[in-house]
């Protein structure tokens, strides 16, 4: 474990009253939460999703990432295009939260100053994504206009092989070999290339071992796992090996532990689940990489959930739990949202 944090004794400023505390005041940000669509209940109503606009006030989430997601299919020219225009429409989507009458303040936040900016100003801050590299086709020019339409991130593949990359998640269904690029392809890498002159982050959250590695050595920025786990405490293909986190840790970026039931232990129902198995996760990665790799999402409204943070309203429960083993109010900063902010600065920065 990090010198700073001590597992064993808790610290006099992290009482379970002082935590919340502590978790109303830091920025908190949620890296990957899907949407409904192509329609679903209305964000700024207390529904049935599990994240909604009421629920991160009540949850005290200040920045939620939501993502365009666009599944994989067999690969056509029009099938790219498709996934291209759904995710230019789930974009749209998603900016368009801001502009919806209602008492809740929200705006789209599409740098890490404006993440910043809203919890200063007690706004929520709305921040547009983009899952799987399929919607790219093999048109790099798409790339800057999810940009432009405020993504900050694109994960490369999702399950399934497409044009830029391999999964980690091959589909039998869709004729897809273990392996067809090994890794990259040459379009992979002229898309993180394209990735980095855009200001977006490289997502190598559902990309193949290989593919994560050679990502890894192509950016120019940091790298992220917006939405992954351990495989030291759960062997599942989406789960980050040891060595793998230490990639991480080289290139500075962050994984990103997330709330997906089977990726923080085998076998397990999502109300076996709690959020000591979660910080479980937490407390190996930031052993392994440190306190400045590690972050914290959800995979809400995606598979994300289990008994005691079932939804967006129960985020303090995250906090608690890590107060209670010792991490005090700047590790806490860090994981929440200080980690993410620090590797979207790089890659702003390397774009201007």
């Amino acid at each position: 474990m990090n010198d700073a944090i001590q597992p064993d004794a808790l610290r006099p400023d992290a009482s379970r009253l002082d935590a919340i505390s502590i978790h109303r005041a830091i920025v908190t940000l949620d890296t990957h939460i899907d949407i409904p669509w192509p329609t679903g209940p209305d964000p700024f109503h207390d529904g049935t999703r599990r994240v909604d606009l009421p629920k991160m006030i009540r949850g005290g989430l200040s920045a939620a990432c939501f993502v365009a997601y666009v599944p994989q299919m067999t690969r056509t020219p029009a099938t790219e295009d498709a996934a291209y225009g759904r995710a230019l429409a789930m974009l749209d989507q998603i900016s368009r939260m801001q502009y919806t009458a209602s008492a809740i303040r929200v705006r789209t936040a599409s740098t890490a100053d404006a993440i910043e900016a809203a919890k200063r100003d007690g706004v929520l801050a709305i921040v547009p994504c983009v899952e799987n590299g399929f919607a790219v086709g093999a048109d790099l020019s798409r790339i800057a206009q999810f940009r432009a339409r405020g993504a900050i991130y694109m994960t490369l593949t999702h399950n399934g092989h497409n044009a830029l990359a391999d999964s980690c998640n091959p589909r039998r269904d869709l004729g897809d070999r273990a392996s067809e690029h090994g890794g990259l392809s040459t379009l992979g890498r002229a898309a993180v290339a394209a990735l980095n002159r855009a200001g977006m982050l490289v997502d190598v959250a559902h990309t193949s071992r290989d593919t994560m590695v050679q990502a890894a050595e192509a950016s120019r920025s940091p790298i992220v796992s917006t939405h992954s786990c351990v495989s030291a405490l759960c062997d599942h293909s989406r789960n980050m090996t040891d060595w793998q986190l230490d990639v991480i840790r080289d290139v500075k970026g962050v994984v990103q532990i997330t709330a997906v039931s089977a990726f923080l232990k085998a076998n397990a129902k999502p109300d076996e689940v709690t959020v000591a198995d979660f910080a479980d996760h937490i407390d190996h990665a930031v052993k392994r990489i440190g306190i400045d790799h590690v972050g914290i999402s959800s995979d809400f409204d995606g598979g994300g959930g289990f008994s005691d943070w079932h939804d967006a309203g129960e985020n303090p429960n995250i906090t608690i739990e890590l107060a209670r083993r010792g991490y005090d109010r700047g590790a806490l900063e860090k994981l929440w949202a200080g980690n993410f902010l620090r590797v979207m600065r790089v890659a702003e920065r390397l774009a201007a």
